[in-house]
């Protein structure tokens, strides 16, 4: 039996804004309703209920929408003015859009999930565009309507991890209040703990190498680590205000810690440690470092 009027859930403008802004995403994607859930890996069933607000979107929903429709979890979010404390990237350093159909919009998404994915796993120079187009389902000439080289769309696989990154990170923090435990679990949302994650790690990697023999992408991997940063140094700020984060100047400790967790990034990667080394360590040192009770012993 469904909810009548008089039982069904009392919910938060919050939920309804979401729910809102949800019906508009897939409105807009150029995907029907049935195709959504079956790209988030969910029952059509748990998606109307959520639509229709008896029940929440969970944090993984939320992202896994971001991820189909091709809009972030901080918009699905914001509707009713929640904050969620994550540091959010200037528009051009996310995955580029167009003047174009929904039809078209869709496609362009298609194609840089794939070529990303492939691009994570191969390299770029272990990818080929007809590699693209069979993950894709799409001929060779098809990708390059869209894109006019290989090289224009591993330019988009830098955006495509900064947005997923922002959007995980949306998803899970916006109800931790307690800055000690978002920062612990900030950090842990990216340590290359999954195959997601070690997918952005690795093109990470491959934007930094570029860099250093090219000079290629060097403006946009600035601008893209400057707001994981500012997430860190905010979620710190948060910390000291609340006296669980020792008073020592601010950048210095966002410097220190995410440093400390890329080269530990860098560590996993080439096989040096593994992921539970780096989780520990991280812990150690946000324990060792960071907190003022500890500092004070």
């Amino acid at each position: 039996m469904g909810y009548t009027e008089r039982d069904r859930p009392r919910q938060s403008a919050t939920e309804r804004g979401i729910a809102a802004r949800a019906r508009t995403a897939m409105r807009d994607s150029g995907l029907a309703q049935r195709e959504v859930a079956a790209r988030m890996g969910i029952d059509a069933t748990k998606l109307s209920k959520s639509l229709g607000q008896t029940r929440r979107f969970t944090a993984e929903e939320l992202l896994q929408l971001a991820r189909v429709t091709g809009v972030t979890v901080d918009w699905l979010l914001t509707d009713e003015g929640v904050e969620t404390g994550v540091a959010a990237p200037d528009e051009n350093l996310l995955p580029g859009t167009r003047d174009e159909s929904d039809e078209h919009a869709l496609r362009r998404r298609t194609i840089v999930e794939h070529a990303w994915r492939l691009f994570a796993a191969r390299g770029f120079a272990g990818v080929r565009i007809s590699d693209i187009a069979e993950a894709a389902g799409i001929s060779n000439a098809s990708v390059h309507y869209y894109f006019s080289s290989k090289q224009e769309l591993f330019s988009e696989a830098l955006p495509y991890s900064v947005k997923l990154a922002y959007d995980r990170q949306s998803a899970e923090l916006t109800e931790i209040a307690d800055p000690v435990e978002r920062l612990r679990t900030l950090i842990g949302l990216q340590l290359p703990v999954d195959e997601l994650v070690r997918a952005e790690w690795s093109i990470w990697m491959q934007t930094w190498v570029a860099i250093v023999l090219t000079g290629d992408q060097q403006a946009e991997h600035s601008g893209s680590y400057h707001r994981w940063w500012r997430t860190v140094r905010d979620v710190i700020a948060a910390g000291q205000t609340s006296g669980a984060i020792v008073d020592e100047p601010l950048d210095d400790l966002a410097d220190a810690l995410t440093a400390f967790v890329d080269g530990l990034g860098i560590r996993v990667l080439t096989g040096l440690i593994t992921t539970d080394d780096m989780t520990k360590q991280v812990d150690k040192f946000i324990n060792r470092v960071l907190l003022a009770e500890r500092n004070a012993q």
